[in-house]
């Protein structure tokens, strides 16, 4: 079979089943669970499935690392605040809620592209720029975890009730966990170019399209306007939203 079909259908079956658990049950608590560890899941099944060489062993591990960590830690917030508030008008609608995992399940595979065509070819030799692409996603995923555990921490301590977060990585930036998220895909990707050759350099597609979610779709948009909504009349907060960069962590603006 396909590699490419493979995983497709491997990552499709993971998310029909966390589908019908997440419906059946009414709940919120496995949807980014489901998500997180479908990636290593796959990549794992192809890695196995092929010849062995580092570089594809570092790739898995690295994925692995990054599904594991996120996973985790999404599956801890929402065991901590009990719903997920992107599905408030969709759990009662099965087709409305199963378009969600639809979009989830295209997002994975897309992802992952370059990394299941990687892991699936012949053993090959470690670059300098793939060792280069893996201290970016080091870099990255450093960032992305500082700044959710201390938004964790801030929003789980009471005397922030009612307050944006705006400590830490979130004093130099609006949104750092995203930047961090971008930064690890973009690494990824750059430790697989050398392995890459003519039309599979269109694999840049991965990186490109997590940096769009989360720039347009599904990531700062409705976090944006879901802050504005509940701070607009904060002048302290208006005053943070326009000194502080939206997604590069960097000096305030006077």
């Amino acid at each position: 079979m396909n590699v490419f079909l493979f995983t497709f259908l491997i990552i499709l079956g993971l998310q029909i089943l966390f589908f019908l658990i997440a419906s059946t049950f009414k709940t919120d608590k496995v949807t980014d669970l489901a998500y997180g560890i479908s990636f290593f899941i796959a990549l794992w099944l192809v890695f196995l499935s092929s010849a062995y060489s580092l570089v594809k062993l570092l790739i898995v591990i690295a994925v692995t690392i990054w599904g594991i960590r996120l996973a985790a830690y999404l599956f801890i917030r929402i065991l901590k605040i009990g719903r997920d508030k992107r599905f408030d008008n969709r759990r009662d609608k099965i087709w409305e809620f199963a378009k969600f995992w639809i979009l989830q399940t295209i997002s994975i595979w897309i992802i992952l592209l370059p990394h299941i065509w990687v892991v699936n070819q012949s053993p090959m030799e470690t670059k300098p720029l793939f060792y280069l692409g893996l201290a970016v996603w080091t870099i990255g995923l450093t960032i992305e975890a500082i700044a959710d555990q201390q938004k964790f921490k801030f929003k789980n301590n009471p005397e922030n009730k009612g307050k944006w977060t705006n400590i830490g990585l979130w004093n130099y930036s609006r949104h750092p966990n995203y930047f961090g998220e971008i930064l690890c895909w973009f690494g990824l990707f750059i430790a697989v170019i050398p392995y890459l050759s003519g039309i599979q350099y269109l694999f840049v597609i991965s990186p490109i399209y997590i940096t769009s979610l989360l720039l347009f779709v599904s990531g700062i948009p409705p976090l944006e306007e879901r802050y504005q909504k509940k701070y607009g009349d904060n002048r302290k907060y208006q005053q943070y939203k326009q000194s502080t960069s939206i997604l590069i962590p960097w000096f305030k603006k006077n």
